[in-house]
């Protein structure tokens, strides 16, 4: 597949012959409709519901082969929609039964709805009819054949997500528990999700028991949960305070309640990420240029994997650009005549890829020479402002990536630098 969009796209027009059968597919949780159309659009045969299992999928797969000996046709290629997981085990089945399955974009499936009737109206047989037009006119993508180490790699970055929403999640519970009942603790502590303030929520978790204590009976309970604990003047101001604190004294027992379930949800969550991360690293090490990304002074392990998790084998793609593309990165522009609009990034593509590519190059900035000197000759020389100085290194980074993915060598700072940098 050429690289140029134009020449892709020429591509994939070609691609459908008339002897293709194409079957649009709209996407449900129990019940998928399809529709089909020749190579010129013509619809071809009645809409066909079937259920989401392999029942379902045997009478998809004998209507698509009596509509094929109908008409004469000896190709099929059936399009759907990636919605949510619903597609995935449909189209799995499919590729099995030596039926070629690609992709639409959802976007533009909405904006192609009117193409046939001419309303905004909505139904499941309609939007079949359109996946399997745009297939017919060559807006669809190939699925891309993910190694099992990505594929492990995305399930284990998603799995890391929802464990760090439930964390965030729980320090934000916990701080607004210390600010309804003891709001003096931060006077002792410069964080609360240091280990003497945790600590002291887990032993002392209201005023009222902190008041009745002496210094060494605070300093004894942290022995018991810390290595290093604060000492006998700290315990002391945080009793002083105690005793005179502002905090809610009703509800006790229900507030300390809360307070130790989340304690156990933050205590789970630090657990889980731990050990998702450490299994996101011995994936890494499996993975051939991996080892040569992190060498690089800026790239760290999670924004690695989430890079490879979301965009799979980078030595896929044709060029950086083609990366940039698939995050959606991409520049769009807008003009008409002599007005000439502002460039954006079109944001068609994965929102995750575009977030890890976006950290990654943050880190680079701050920590990388190379990285910041460009940062700030682009800034102070040319001029431009940071964002887009940010987004113009995304781009670098994306054509580093590939490059060394493809080429399987190491970081090289001075091929990194441009001509008037690095002389």
């Amino acid at each position: 597949m050429k690289f140029k969009a134009q020449d892709k796209q020429n591509q994939l027009i070609e691609k459908i012959t008339p002897q293709h059968l194409v079957i649009g597919v709209d996407i449900a949780q129990q019940t998928h409709v399809a529709r089909a159309v020749n190579f010129r659009g013509i619809v071809i045969g009645h809409p066909l519901s079937f259920s989401n299992d392999e029942e379902g999928f045997q009478v998809l797969l004998q209507w698509v082969h009596s509509l094929q000996a109908a008409h004469n046709l000896n190709s099929a290629i059936v399009g759907m929609e990636p919605t949510g997981h619903y597609w995935l085990n449909i189209s799995r089945w499919l590729s099995k039964h030596q039926i070629e399955v690609v992709l639409v974009n959802p976007h533009l499936v909405k904006k192609n709805k009117e193409n046939r009737d001419n309303t905004p109206s909505k139904s499941d047989k309609k939007d079949a009819l359109v996946i399997a037009d745009m297939v017919k006119n060559g807006y669809y993508a190939f699925i891309r054949n993910t190694p099992e180490a990505f594929e492990e790699l995305r399930v284990f970055l998603s799995n890391r997500d929802s464990v760090v929403t439930r964390l965030v999640s729980a320090k934000n519970q916990i701080h607004r528990w210390v600010d309804v009942v003891f709001p003096e603790l931060r006077q002792v502590f410069k964080g609360l999700m240091c280990k003497g303030a945790l600590a002291t929520l887990r032993l002392f978790p209201t005023p009222e028991e902190l008041g009745e204590l002496q210094a060494h009976d605070v300093v004894s309970g942290w022995k018991s949960l810390m290595q290093r604990q604060p000492g006998e003047r700290k315990a002391q101001a945080l009793i002083t305070l105690a005793r005179h604190s502002v905090g809610s004294k009703q509800a006790t027992s229900a507030y300390k309640l809360h307070l130790k379930q989340l304690l156990a949800e933050y205590d789970l969550a630090c657990q889980q990420l731990q050990v998702v991360e450490a299994e996101i690293i011995a994936v890494l090490d499996r993975i051939p240029f991996a080892k040569a990304m992190l060498a690089v002074k800026g790239i760290n392990a999670i924004s690695l994997a989430g890079i490879l998790g979301e965009a799979g084998d980078l030595s896929g793609f044709a060029h950086g650009n083609a990366l940039l593309r698939h995050a959606g990165l991409n520049l769009a522009e807008a003009s008409s005549g002599k007005w000439t609009g502002q460039m954006k990034i079109s944001k068609r593509g994965r929102s995750r890829l575009r977030r890890f590519i976006y950290m990654m190059a943050m880190s680079l900035v701050g920590n990388n020479p190379e990285f910041k000197a460009m940062h700030t000759y682009n800034v102070q020389v040319k001029k431009m402002k940071k964002m887009r100085s940010l987004m113009k290194l995304c781009g670098k980074l994306a054509r580093i990536l590939v490059g060394m993915a493809r080429s399987n060598e190491a970081y090289n700072p001075h091929k990194t630098m441009p001509i008037q940098l690095a002389a």
